[in-house]
């Protein structure tokens, strides 16, 4: 195996998840075919708008979901239609930090209890104990040890999130993915905790699946970014080429959306796309983006682009648009 295979962690090739609508034919098709890799160590951003199908890979990739079709490997081992026998060694180094801090800690349990339950089902035994681990991880997230035998009730958003934080980091995972982990949040908490997260990646090496609509958040977090539409990816590459240099014009109209503090003369005209978003029960044919598209053409109906560089290669910056910018 080349050092480029050891450094890829999870790899996602042609995932898809569709849905079975009930009492008639067909399927909603969230996820359609999504190519993406996250190497060890890194923060890697998924963004786009709400319904795209962002939250599906994220839960496709943890393996809290069966993917209908594609491939999913972990530091080159198929986990795809894995077992629980064949994911239990493997379900502590993939972790996930939910989006909503009210439902998804267990308002009957202590953080204590809350914190040290991935630990008791792993049977993992730290030295000095599991309520020495515990105080030790809430201190790590900003809280006090002492709110060790607290209830969720008696805590803010902000430190209820704090506490899913230190329940992913309690197996000393390898990689978290963190669905819109601040979009629940005040605007005002919401920077502490996406540094905390920063910080906690530098200082462990975790890597970071970041899920968020906010661009703005994903620019301060992230490495390399995905953009994605209607259950595909329409463009990526590293944080810099994306925001400083769009080739999709889906992403365009993203970042043009973006408050900036410069007035619209300086910093560029908002895109206002038309129509909505189509149905993923039944996509457009070809480019998916296409009927909101003021770039499409008749080859955008009838041929899908493919996610390639401008010049043929596959490598770097890549854009799914038969006119890139």
């Amino acid at each position: 195996m080349s050092d480029a295979e050891l450094d890829e962690l999870l790899v996602a090739e042609g995932l898809t998840k569709h849905f079975p609508v009930r009492r008639r034919a067909g399927a909603i098709r969230a996820v359609d075919g999504v190519d993406l890799t996250v190497r060890a160590g890194e923060s890697f951003g998924l963004v786009g708008e709400s319904g795209c199908g962002k939250s599906t890979t994220g839960r496709l990739l943890t393996r809290l979901l069966e993917p209908t079709a594609g491939r999913i490997t972990y530091r080159g081992e198929d986990i795809t239609h894995a077992g629980r026998k064949q994911l239990a060694p493997i379900r502590s180094q993939i972790q996930m930090i939910f989006q909503d801090p009210y439902s998804s800690l267990n308002p009957r349990q202590t953080v204590g209890r809350i914190i040290s339950g991935p630990m008791e089902i792993n049977g993992i035994r730290p030295p000095g104990g599991r309520e020495a681990r515990v105080r030790e991880l809430l201190a790590t997230v900003g809280l006090s040890p002492e709110h060790y035998n607290r209830f969720p009730h008696e805590f803010s958003g902000g430190q209820r999130q704090r506490i899913g934080i230190a329940r992913a980091l309690a197996l000393e995972p390898r990689i978290i993915v963190a669905d819109e982990p601040v979009s629940a949040l005040d605007v005002s908490i919401q920077a502490q905790v996406v540094n905390l997260l920063r910080a906690l990646q530098e200082d462990l090496g975790i890597a970071f699946l970041f899920i968020a609509h906010d661009l703005a958040v994903v620019r301060h977090f992230s490495q390399r970014v995905a953009v994605m539409y209607l259950g595909r990816i329409v463009e990526t590459g590293a944080r810099d080429d994306i925001y400083g240099r769009p080739r999709h014009p889906y992403t365009r109209a993203l970042l043009s959306a973006v408050p900036e503090a410069t007035p619209p003369s300086e910093s560029g005209e908002r895109i206002r796309l038309t129509g909505d978003v189509p149905s993923p029960a039944n996509p457009p044919s070809g480019c998916r983006f296409r009927t909101r598209c003021w770039k499409a053409r008749e080859k955008c109906a009838t041929e899908e682009p493919p996610l390639t560089r401008a010049d043929g290669s596959r490598e770097g910056h890549l854009s799914a648009c038969h006119f890139p910018e």
